[in-house]
């Protein structure tokens, strides 16, 4: 078993990995910038490194610095969390090269997912429905436009090397294929350093599904159920609960025993997260990608199921293996996450860094709130705008909404605007009360669900 893992990473991540180490008698080093000296992580676990400024390429994003920091400390394990180097294969590998057990998958499988148009060809090979689209990267627009019209538009330009919507662009007709196909390049050159991209069908009328996946590096695979993402902005996920509340049981078991054949086919190691689309039209369900690491909405299965899913990553990542088996699996009731930013909803989500004068985290039964923050705490311009993740369970999908809104209703933040009362607007809509929405539902509606005044303190 690991005894002392260094956390690569920082917010409630951080302070996440460092309770789940600490019931396994595991001893915790964190890692901080200058701009983070004040950080809950820093004050929660056992020995804490300064890596560097407050860039993040200079301190979270240096390798080096991350692997003379465990040495230095004497860490045999290395838990990089989510973002950052989270699913960078080279790290993974560079940890093994130092002897340091990185807590995920390997290089290998990190490489093989990261690619987005190799994992669509490894996800054909084990009989995982994908997206018509390019079979594999495309050379150029002409390679583009054959496929579109071979399947038909609209269609999607994606990155091949990444996610999170850049390098991502919609094409209605020819002629903004090939505009959209030079952008779509640029982006992902930037963004990736590289502008490879590939072609997929574009479909409407979806909700994004995935499955959460536990491997034990040697083949072992079993999935604890689904969450929809569908409610996103730009992209990016705002609202994520479970289990999907719009898919039949034949649907729902097809789309766990894909996520599970995809994942033992590179004998998966850790935790991951496998994506569909799933077309409410057709009542079909494709590969997207593929996860390689924890995920920030992790919280919804594990109140669904009870799995303690980092936990899970740390032994299997010390050689324990996974602590149950798929019949262990049981869901229960319904979950929902908000994930609450410093930001002004009222002003086009600017983010909002700056001092919480007063912060009160709500709680009561079924009531989970995963942060870093803290009255007086400062949260720095450098990084992501997240600064709580706030979870509820009930009984169904109707009582966990209502205990949503109380609970946000609750939640006290004074000093800097946050997203909370985009979050309780949102829930009030008839669409995610009734369920009536997919993944474009939000960017089309957004001006009708936000707020008209900012709750600035």
């Amino acid at each position: 078993m690991l005894k002392r893992v260094l956390i690569a990473n920082r917010g409630e991540i951080a302070v996440r990995v460092i309770r789940a180490c600490r019931e396994l008698g595991i001893e915790t080093v964190a890692v901080y910038s200058e701009a983070d000296h004040d950080s809950l992580h820093v004050r929660l676990a056992d020995k804490a490194v300064c890596i560097g400024p407050a860039q993040a390429t200079r301190s979270y994003l240096n390798t080096g610095s991350l692997i003379g920091a465990a040495m230095y400390v004497k860490a045999d394990g290395i838990h990089p969390g989510y973002g950052f180097l989270a699913e960078n294969a080279d790290f993974s590998d560079e940890c093994v090269d130092a002897g340091i057990k990185f807590v995920g998958p390997t290089g290998k499988s990190i490489r093989q997912m990261a690619d987005k148009a190799v994992a669509r060809t490894m996800a054909a090979e084990a009989g995982v429905p994908t997206v018509p689209g390019s079979d594999g990267k495309a050379v150029d627009v002409a390679e583009l436009a054959a496929v579109a019209d071979e399947i038909g538009y609209p269609v999607l330009i994606k990155a091949a090397a990444g996610g999170g919507g850049r390098g991502m662009m919609l094409a209605e007709n020819p002629d903004q294929l090939s505009q959209n196909a030079m952008t779509a390049q640029a982006e992902a050159q930037a963004a990736f350093g590289d502008s490879s991209i590939y072609l997929e069908k574009y479909i409407g009328n979806a909700r994004h599904v995935e499955v959460q996946v536990l491997g034990d590096g040697k083949g072992g695979v079993i999935h604890v159920g689904e969450r929809d993402c569908s409610m996103q902005r730009r992209h990016q996920k705002i609202v994520e609960e479970g289990p999907c509340p719009v898919i039949t049981r034949n649907l729902r078991n097809g789309l766990h025993e894909a996520a599970v054949a995809l994942s033992a086919s590179v004998d998966y190691e850790g935790a991951g997260t496998v994506e569909f689309l799933v077309d409410l039209d057709a009542k079909a369900f494709y590969f997207i990608e593929m996860n390689t690491r924890i995920q920030v909405e992790h919280p919804v299965t594990e109140v669904l199921t009870g799995v303690d899913l980092v936990r899970e990553q740390l032994l299997i990542a010390g050689g324990e293996g996974m602590s149950l088996k798929q019949k262990d699996v049981k869901l229960r009731g319904h979950a929902i996450e908000c994930r609450v930013n410093a930001e002004d909803g009222a002003r086009n989500f600017m983010p909002s860094p700056g001092t919480l004068v007063e912060y009160i985290a709500p709680g009561g039964p079924g009531v989970r709130v995963d942060s870093h923050c803290y009255a007086g705490y400062t949260v720095p311009p450098y990084y992501d705008s997240m600064i709580a993740k706030i979870i509820v369970w009930a009984p169904d999908r109707t009582e966990a909404i209502d205990r949503m809104r109380t609970a946000l209703a609750g939640y006290v933040i004074d000093g800097i605007p946050s997203t909370i009362p985009f979050h309780l607007a949102l829930l009030d809509t008839d669409a995610f009360r009734k369920s009536k929405f997919n993944t474009q539902w939000l960017e089309k509606n957004i001006e009708d669900v936000m707020p008209q005044e900012s709750m600035t303190a």
